[in-house]
């Protein structure tokens, strides 16, 4: 039997891969994350210099063979920095997710097949930080505990938490009541064994999907707080401090804040373009 469900589950799983092979912005996507990923855990082996080290006397060189992104005025090499961030950037983005969709799906899961008082008490608080926008709640999280990597990951984090509980509660609901979940029932499946083992993974495939989404925009709230101060303090190379520490000179040295714009802007569209095509590659409506 066992054997059975894992044919079944490797041959959906190729039927997936088949589908986002079709789609080239989705490939385009994956094979940015892939490079991304790369730089993340080697930056030692694509950068240069290290991502602090300060030599005055070659502040604010142009981009050029040595220094292909130019240099800021700290005479610290901007290629090796925004290399470096790479891994800043996207520990925030999937250590946020992870924050968001362990509570997200908790709660949800909660709301979606328990309903009643207990539903309408937890979609209740998920409306009021639905009302607040996400960026302003992160703000006000940070600014309660303070500014460090580790509480802008757990900031950015609450802040998308209910957007995986709506989605979670919805599919649970789609779900619960079909036959293979009384037949757990019948047999004396418990209702902890019956949501881990029945109900969440067939909502996988929107959980996926906005994990997915999800890291892209965990970046871009990242970059924002640390752009105005509230997120990854200097000398980290974070993307968002390094605009930050360049818009004073961007009449002059344009390069200080183009590259790090464009690393933020690139990852986030590797991220769009990959979730969209998971997306489409996951829809059952699209199965022939």
């Amino acid at each position: 039997m066992k054997d059975k469900k894992e044919k079944r589950r490797n041959s959906q799983l190729l039927e997936v891969w088949h589908r986002l092979r079709k789609n080239k912005a989705a490939m385009v996507g994956l094979a940015i994350i892939v490079l991304l990923v790369f730089c993340a855990l080697f930056p030692q082996a694509i950068a240069r210099y290290g991502y602090d080290d300060q030599m005055l006397s070659r502040a604010h060189i142009a981009p050029c063979a040595e220094f292909p992104f130019g240099t800021d005025n700290l005479g610290r090499d901007i290629f090796s920095r925004v290399i470096y961030g790479t891994g800043i950037s996207l520990q925030i983005g999937l250590i946020s997710v992870g924050i968001a969709a362990a509570i997200g799906i908790f709660l949800g899961a909660l709301a979606g097949y328990y309903g009643g008082v207990l539903e309408n008490v937890i979609m209740r608080g998920i409306d009021i930080l639905l009302a607040i926008p996400s960026i302003l709640l992160a703000i006000s999280i940070v600014a309660a505990l303070g500014t460090s990597l580790t509480n802008l990951m757990i900031a950015v984090g609450i802040g998308t938490t209910p957007r995986f509980a709506r989605i979670v509660r919805a599919s649970i609901l789609s779900v619960k009541d079909q036959e293979y979940i009384e037949a757990s029932r019948c047999v004396g499946a418990g209702d902890l064994r019956i949501i881990l083992s029945h109900v969440i993974p067939n909502c996988a495939a929107p959980i996926i999907v906005q994990a997915t989404m999800g890291v892209a925009n965990a970046i871009l709230s990242a970059s924002s707080l640390s752009f105005i101060g509230l997120g990854v303090q200097p000398p980290m190379p974070e993307w968002g401090t390094m605009l930050s520490a360049g818009r004073q000179y961007i009449r002059d040295y344009w390069y200080m804040v183009a590259f790090p714009g464009l690393a933020i802007m690139v990852t986030i569209f590797a991220f769009n373009l990959f979730g969209d095509g998971l997306r489409d590659a996951l829809d059952p409506k699209l199965k022939v």
